[in-house]
């Protein structure tokens, strides 16, 4: 399926909260969703790190802590999700799941129900389609305990009972966005593909204003 990413109708803006603001994805979200006119609030360890996301409102904080994570998602419609973690080829990662389950009681508690969460090429059933070199070297050398951790994550997410959708990203680079996606959930001719974090915070973004994706985890590429 072939998407082409354009802005709804919407009527009043959409109150959004974005975890992993910092990150690579992450501001190129802020900024296309400040430059939306969206009510956006950022949640970050360091504020210095945030000092360039203009026109966001910053709470400090840290994304496992569920009295910070309530004290952000209070009064906001929806909540996206681009948080990541290094490579650790050695050493069981936690992050996401943890900062997830946290997230999740959260939002419960605040009454907000509608998640987007990045997670990545390699999750769940999009493991297998990355191409030669991502399957057989990059995924089992560096990659393995992260996306154990990834999924984790994506299990909490669908067990929460939320409006949820979990965005695969493929292979991400930084180059200028093209305006449409591919965004698939057959993935049996998939290998393998590459897409800017640009088109991925676009698309992420439009979640926030549609349904056409709920409780569907669609791999997204050019």
């Amino acid at each position: 399926m072939t998407t082409t990413v354009k802005e709804p109708h919407i009527g009043a803006a959409p109150k959004i909260l974005i975890l992993g603001a910092t990150g690579p994805t992450g501001r190129h979200i802020v900024s296309q969703a400040v430059s939306r006119g969206y009510d956006v609030t950022v949640l970050v360890r360091s504020p210095e790190r945030a000092a360039d996301l203009k026109g966001a409102n910053l709470i400090v904080g840290d994304a496992r802590d569920e009295k910070v994570l309530r004290q952000a998602v209070k009064g906001r419609d929806v909540v996206i999700s681009a948080l990541g973690t290094p490579a650790s080829p050695f050493r069981k990662v936690t992050l996401l799941s943890t900062a997830t389950l946290s997230l999740v009681n959260a939002m419960k508690a605040e009454k907000v129900s509608r998640l987007v969460t990045i997670t990545g090429m390699g999750a769940g059933d999009s493991a297998g389609h990355g191409g030669f070199l991502f399957d057989k070297l990059i995924f089992p050398l560096l990659l393995r305990n992260v996306y154990a951790d990834k999924n984790r994550q994506e299990a909490i997410i669908r067990d929460s009972g939320f409006d949820w959708t979990i965005v695969r990203p493929s292979i991400l680079n930084n180059k200028p966005g093209h305006g449409a996606v591919r965004a698939l959930t057959d993935l049996k001719e998939f290998r393998g593909g590459q897409i800017s974090r640009a088109d991925v915070a676009t698309f992420v973004l439009e979640q926030v204003v549609s349904s056409a994706w709920a409780h569907r985890s669609p791999l997204v590429t050019w």
